[in-house]
């Protein structure tokens, strides 16, 4: 089953956290206590020993365990702080002086497979936290010099793994974050986050077999902006729950740019080498009763790659990678809309690679460009995110819904010289699961059009890839569904299915 935890705007709140706030007194108990309702709305169970003084109030002892057990297997996070003081301040704001020194201690034990446990050890240089604001609408304002995060004390089936074996390290520099956190019905966090750069260095080596592998990177200038609506002692591992208490987050990730080096070295897959560079990139995200929405962007990608098995340079660049999902996560009578996209645009490889396959040039090396975009409704018919429905789901082996329309509004593919392209809809009568085989019964039309289609295959046959035969039965092919257009070298066919379940195209009943 998906689990979501909320380790950023909770445990999070003490790595790496909160700017301005407005002129109004907050006391020290009451900043402790809206840490406390954060960390419970965010699914963590708090133990500390807490002492009041004349300004403020110290916690020692402190620590927050998030249960990860379900029906998969066993599990729990556990973040330790040594000690924590909440100090008044005469402009009525709080300063929060936190650890520089914190331990975070993993550990999974599934029914089936290995179980893991190991320990993240976090310090933090010169942090500077402060909250101002009423006790229902607080502010903090966190910035650090850095953030060191380092594996240690990883442990598979009981067997120790030292850090010759596997060693795992992170450093976020120049921290700036600033969260606004609201009581009402809802606990409400309002986020907004710099990082300077963030650097990631991970090793794994097989000492049976002496396969190994080596990740280093950098990522920069990293932010994000987003906000969630906690529900008040919500369970993270049932997330339709979560989600009719009014669970509600939304956020945006963005990076100017980083790199990473991959070098590994198998006994059996030989060794190689990769490392790659992008300007760029961007993911947006959402959970709400509304659905569950994802996009990805990366731009300015290029990537160099060397292996034992493939002793040629292997080098490629796209302009932008990008994809899109957003789907309906409950049950309801009415339907509900979904979406799917894909885009890449101005994918190049390198000359060395193109002398391989295509010494004499004749193929055209101009980039290849890919955009896909579908639209449609369905109906959802059972809460699949309620861990008890879909264990029933999966037992009977059952569909959680229907798929009532689809679109596609965009259908562009560019490479060698050709180009397709499409466009189209359809509707399904999900009463009629006997004409199409057991499959909801289409309704609609898809247009397509192919330039440059028969110049490329005949490129294709002069470069020996495709054997004449073959290239006549393609063309027998392209024959039966298409029709000649209004340009040189141009097809078009129009693929439609009909009231009675006839698929014609081009007007030709071809079933």
């Amino acid at each position: 089953m998906p689990r979501f935890t909320f380790t950023a705007p909770c445990a999070a709140l003490a790595l790496c956290m909160p700017a301005s706030a407005a002129l109004a007194d907050v006391s020290a108990a009451e900043v402790w206590s809206d840490w406390k309702a954060m960390m419970t709305s965010g699914g963590y169970t708090l133990s500390a020993v807490e002492a009041a003084s004349s300004n403020g109030v110290s916690v020692s002892d402190m620590s927050l365990t998030m249960d990860l057990s379900d029906a998969n297997g066993q599990g729990a996070l556990t973040v330790v702080f040594p000690a924590i003081r909440f100090v008044e301040n005469a402009d009525g704001s709080v300063t929060i002086e936190l650890p520089t020194d914190t331990t975070i201690d993993v550990a999974m034990a599934p029914n089936s497979g290995e179980a893991v446990s190991f320990a993240i050890d976090a310090k933090v240089t010169d942090p500077v936290m402060t909250a101002s604001g009423d006790p229902d609408d607080l502010t903090y304002n966190y910035t650090t010099a850095a953030t060191d995060l380092v594996m240690r004390d990883l442990s598979v089936d009981g067997v120790g793994l030292g850090p010759d074996i596997a060693s795992a390290s992170v450093t976020l520099q120049d921290t700036f974050y600033v969260l606004t956190s609201k009581t009402e019905d809802l606990k409400t966090l309002t986020q907004t986050a710099k990082i300077g750069a963030v650097t990631y260095s991970f090793d794994f080596a097989d000492p049976a077999s002496s396969d190994s592998m080596d990740l280093n990177g950098t990522i920069r200038d990293v932010a994000f902006d987003g906000g969630v609506d906690l529900p008040p002692n919500m369970d993270p591992t049932d997330v339709n729950a979560l989600l009719n208490a009014g669970f509600n987050f939304g956020g945006t990730f963005t990076t100017q740019g980083g790199s990473y080096d991959v070098t590994f070295n198998s006994r059996t897959d030989g060794s190689g080498t990769i490392n790659a560079t992008s300007e760029g990139a961007e993911i947006t995200t959402a959970l709400s009763p509304a659905g569950l929405s994802y996009a990805l962007s990366q731009r300015g990608v290029n990537a160099n790659m060397l292996f034992t098995a493939f002793p040629i340079p292997v080098s490629f660049a796209t302009a932008e990678v990008a994809t899109n999902v957003q789907m309906p996560v409950q049950k309801s009578n009415d339907a509900q809309g979904f979406a799917m996209g894909v885009a890449m645009q101005g994918l190049t490889v390198s000359d060395t690679l193109w002398g391989i396959f295509d010494p004499a040039g004749q193929l055209p090396r101009s980039p290849a460009n890919l955009l896909l975009d579908l639209t449609g409704t369905g109906k959802v018919l059972f809460d699949y995110l309620d861990p008890a429905q879909a264990e029933v789901m999966a037992q009977a082996g059952t569909a959680p819904g229907t798929l009532d329309t689809l679109a596609l509004n965009t259908l562009e593919l560019e490479a060698g010289g050709a180009r397709l392209t499409g466009a189209g809809a359809f509707t399904f009568d999900n009463d009629d699961l006997v004409t199409f085989g057991g499959f909801p019964r289409p309704q609609g039309a898809v247009d397509l059009m192919l330039t440059g289609g028969n110049t490329l295959l005949d490129t294709l046959v002069n470069m020996g890839f495709v054997p004449a035969e073959q290239a006549m039965g393609a063309r027998m092919m392209m024959g039966l569904f298409a029709v000649p257009g209004d340009g040189p070298d141009t097809l078009t066919s129009r693929i439609e299915v009909n009231p009675e379940g006839h698929v014609l195209a081009n007007g030709q009943r071809i079933r």
